[in-house]
């Protein structure tokens, strides 16, 4: 494979160290990725710095068209990203270029919006204008499920608004977003964006800075709250995506077969590698053995197999700790439910565990208390649909949810007393760049996508005038 480099302040440097990078499908390291050392993240920081006014300054439409560049280089170059993505990440090929091809579209879309100042009175005394003015120094953290789809969720919002950036990506899944940087490297003014990859080292480093305006960070509930509370020192603006125990309530009168394959993508997309997949699914007692009946059958059927194999619909897991933890799940699954498909690794090389039903299992097991971010689902029985509400909403996390039924009106209802940011009717991880999200509880902080995640990444900024 290629070498890597960070970009920092226009030039494409290497790392102080390096790191291994390992191909989850078959446990060899693909590559040496450089790694930073804290001297160059505050170069990095300091790039960003010096690059801001300038950028600032340049009118958005400038700016717009920058983004732009940046879109049509990631589709020009899609099936190169993709195929270092699925080496890195796992997931299967036709995913991953799905992913690059997402990632383009977000650049797409937020080039397309605009900031324009509003006037909130004018009146015979006075005028009042709001502004949106950009922040400063931007530190992006990404994870690795989604490593270039996320990283399009901050970086065009952030470089629309007028801000600069230094993005730092998770250290299993580096090497598709430096391949990004280095191709839109002679895009942009030197600094104004900046890569680097640490060995999860760097990160209060970054959120500690007292250069950095804003940390947009995407990753675990435990971690987002450390990032919180280092950001608090210099009173840092925040957007923390979490994680998420989404529930799926499939009312009495859904047809199972009709929302098997529905419910079974909205759990195991990604290897259930997804904050926002259900992780719960709660499901009527009068129709509870055929549900489990059609999924069981779905993940009997699942191809599983390393993701550059044509045919591959479910990966592995990305990294060898998710991997442990997942098998401690489906260990706590065999005492306390009944697996019913699935339930053990796979006997080759690679972090592969097969989609993995459990039925007959409820709260107080750590599979359905705690996020397990992995291909196991435990499904439970209900009897009564105000219990099922109250169940799901049982749980510290609300970041999305869904309902199941055949009566639209019905489903609506159940929807509106979900405690979560997003609620899915007969759908699941239906989501778009100009649509809202954001989670609720201990999911996190803040909106990402559309208008509001744009403003996110300003400063409201009010002119009082007399008249």
């Amino acid at each position: 494979m290629e070498n890597f480099n960070f970009l920092i302040n226009g030039r494409l440097v290497a790392g102080a160290k390096t790191m291994p990078v390992v191909n989850p499908a078959t446990e060899e390291v693909l590559v040496q990725c450089p790694r930073a050392s804290e001297e160059q993240l505050n170069e990095a920081v300091a790039a960003a710095k010096a690059a801001f006014p300038a950028w600032a300054a340049t009118p958005i439409e400038e700016r717009r068209k920058l983004i732009v560049r940046m879109a049509e280089t990631i589709e020009k170059n899609c099936a190169d990203l993709a195929r270092i993505l699925t080496q890195e990440q796992g997931k299967p090929l036709a995913d991953a270029t799905a992913e690059t091809m997402g990632m383009a579209g977000f650049f797409r879309y937020f080039a397309s919006l605009d900031l324009p100042m509003r006037v909130i009175e004018d009146s015979k005394g006075r005028k009042v204008e709001a502004y949106r003015r950009p922040l400063g120094v931007i530190g992006a953290i990404i994870p690795w499920n989604f490593p270039l789809m996320i990283l399009s969720f901050k970086l065009p919002p952030a470089l629309l608004a007028g801000n600069t950036l230094v993005v730092k990506p998770a250290p299993t899944t580096p090497l598709a977003s430096l391949k990004f940087a280095e191709l839109v490297a002679d895009i942009l003014p030197k600094g104004v964006l900046n890569f680097i990859a640490d060995a999860n080292d760097l990160g209060d480093a970054l959120t500690h800075h007292p250069d950095v305006r804003k940390i947009s960070f995407t990753g675990s509930t435990a971690t987002g709250k450390k990032v919180m509370a280092s950001a608090a020192e210099t009173l840092k603006r925040i957007t923390l995506e979490l994680g998420g125990n989404d529930a799926g309530v499939v009312l009495d009168d859904a047809k199972p077969k009709a929302v098997a394959k529905g419910i079974f993508e909205g759990a195991f997309q990604n290897s259930g590698q997804v904050c926002l997949a259900i992780k719960r699914l709660y499901v009527h007692e009068s129709i509870y053995d055929e549900m489990c009946h059609e999924l069981v059958q779905l993940a009997e059927a699942a191809v599983v197999d390393d993701g550059l194999k044509q045919g591959t619909q479910l990966g592995p897991l990305q990294n060898k700790m998710q991997y442990e933890k997942v098998k401690g799940f489906l260990d706590d699954a065999r005492k306390n439910g009944k697996v019913v498909a699935g339930g053990e690794v796979m006997d080759r090389p690679g972090y592969f565990i097969r989609p993995t039903i459990v039925r007959d299992i409820s709260e107080g097991s750590r599979l359905v208390d705690e996020e397990q971010f992995g291909p196991v689902l435990p499904v439970l029985k209900y009897s009564d649909t105000d219990e099922a509400i109250k169940r799901a909403n049982n749980t510290a996390y609300g970041l999305g949810a869904s309902v199941w039924s055949s009566n639209l009106e019905r489903a609506h209802d159940v929807a509106s007393r979900l405690e979560a940011g997003t609620v899915w009717i007969n759908k699941h991880l239906d989501m778009a760049p100009h649509i809202p999200f954001g989670g609720a509880k201990n999911s996190g902080l803040g909106t990402e996508f559309a208008e509001e995640g744009l403003n996110e990444f300003t400063q409201l900024q009010v002119i009082n005038m007399a008249r």
